[in-house]
């Protein structure tokens, strides 16, 4: 921008120049050769006045040295040749031919006319000279006054003049370049600051705020940025004490589960009952604790910045996790007449996600089998080192069934079900798996799982979840 405001500038400045310098220096052009003209003029209208006074009058003996001596006067080095050209020809002064405009110039009549070899030449006749006093010759004669101005003399000074104009349009430009500059530096420091403000807005810094400056234009976006930010705070406030409320209204029902599990008179089914809902519990919490932080926040040790002390390397063990989770869901799968498929590796994959994300993403996609698949459908779980780029890292976890598959469309997207649920489990496993790096794949099954569909011939679906590798460990260690 700084840099089109000065090519503008100069081109605006030098248009505007153009249109009043060119004039002007055609003028001083004009005034150089209207000024060496008039001064020829005046110059043979003077000699003029020499010759007669000096030759009119035949008793005069002297008037041919009185006119050579005015002659010898004005033609002296860098000034117009002066000549005058007696009726018998002869001239006095510098030479001068006796031409068509000298025969004209006889007959009583001055004039300046332009001769073709460039230059203007001024023409006065002084009539009643004898052509030779001394000579006894008859008086009546007339005597013409000469005055050449060549080229160079009738534009003396010009180029000077231009120079002089040229000068002063350059100083001009760079005045306008420099005040350009100045106002380009104003306009782009402004809205360099306003931008920097609003890359500080999307990285989650809620505090930031712009200083209105500059033109009023940038002004009222400054004030407007600071409004639009205070009013993102306040909807984010709201909708994390939201969340927490509706966390906060579930603890009642959660406590009277807790208490029904503990009546249960089976101590066995009793304790895992109570290890659910205590399980449940703590997930609770944990929201509860998430949604009261503010955006971006957290404590320099990493226990108060709304994430526990545990999770701040973000790693955990996808294969244990798997196995856990898939032992959880294995009695209702067995309850439902589902046969189940782990493959599982006994080394551990650790992925960048941490424990309670991870098992978030296997409750969703182990939930949605369940919740849409008819009973007695097949899964299958599976786990892997993610090789593909080449051992760099990281895990895949692969969840298929045989039921009906997914309708047509991306089912990834928030809030986009094609079962009538919320359509916010896919989504969980997409956020959680592409902020470790990695990515989720929708696709019909590659095979059949158990003895075949059970959807009426339906191809299943397979859901493919890549979490990228965990951070090495100088990274968690300089990790605030």
């Amino acid at each position: 921008m700084r840099r089109q405001l000065l090519w503008l500038t100069a081109a605006t400045t030098a248009l505007v120049l153009a249109a009043l310098l060119v004039p002007l220096v055609l003028l001083t052009r004009g005034h150089a050769a209207d000024r060496a003209t008039a001064d020829a003029t005046q110059r043979a209208q003077s000699l003029a006045a020499v010759v007669g006074r000096s030759l009119a009058h035949p008793d005069r003996r002297d008037g041919m040295e009185q006119v050579r001596t005015a002659l010898d006067g004005v033609n002296g080095p860098g000034l117009p040749r002066s000549s005058v050209i007696l009726p018998d020809g002869r001239s006095l002064g510098a030479p001068a031919p006796v031409t068509d405009a000298v025969r004209l110039a006889r007959h009583g009549r001055a004039f300046l006319y332009a001769p073709e070899g460039g230059g203007r030449v001024a023409l006065v006749p002084v009539q009643g000279i004898t052509a030779d006093p001394g000579a006894g010759v008859r008086s009546g004669g007339t005597a013409v006054v000469q005055v050449a101005v060549d080229q160079r003399q009738l534009y003396d000074g010009v180029l000077a003049s231009w120079l002089a104009i040229a000068g002063i349009g350059a100083g001009l430009i760079l005045l306008g370049l420099l005040v350009a500059d100045r106002l380009g530096a104003r306009l782009v420091g402004s809205t360099r600051r306003l931008a920097s403000v609003a890359d500080r807005l999307a990285a989650g810094d809620l505090a930031a705020r712009a200083e209105p400056e500059g033109p009023p234009e940038l002004r009222l976006v400054a004030v407007q940025l600071n409004h639009l930010a205070s009013r993102i705070d306040e909807l984010l406030a709201a909708e994390r004490e939201n969340a927490a409320d509706l966390a906060h209204r579930l603890r009642t029902p959660v406590a009277v589960l807790r208490l029904d599990a503990e009546g249960l008179r089976d101590t066995a089914e009793a304790e895992r009952i109570a290890a659910d809902v205590a399980a449940l519990e703590r997930s609770v919490d944990e929201v509860i604790q998430s949604a009261r932080h503010p955006l971006g926040g957290g404590a320099e040790d990493g226990t108060d910045g709304g994430a526990p002390a545990a999770e701040a390397g973000r790693t955990a063990d996808l294969a244990a996790l798997a196995r856990e989770r898939s032992a959880f869901w294995l009695p209702l799968a067995e309850d439902q007449d589902r046969t189940v498929a782990v493959d599982i590796p006994e080394q551990p994959v650790p992925v960048r996600v941490g424990e309670t994300d991870l098992t978030a993403v296997l409750d969703v996609l182990l939930g949605n089998v369940f919740d849409h698949t008819p009973h007695g459908t097949a899964f299958r779980v599976a786990v892997r080192p993610d090789d593909d780029d080449g051992g760099g890292g990281g895990g895949v976890l692969v969840v298929e069934d045989d039921g009906p598959g997914f309708p047509s469309g991306d089912m990834t997207g928030r809030g986009t079900s094609g079962a009538g649920s919320t359509g916010l489990g896919l989504d969980i496993a997409r956020r959680t798996a592409r902020e470790s790096g990695g990515e989720v794949v929708v696709a019909p099954a590659a095979a059949p799982v158990g003895d075949g569909p059970s959807g009426n011939g339906a191809s299943g679906a397979r859901i493919t979840v890549r979490f990228g590798a965990p951070p090495a460990p100088e990274d968690v260690t300089a990790a605030p």
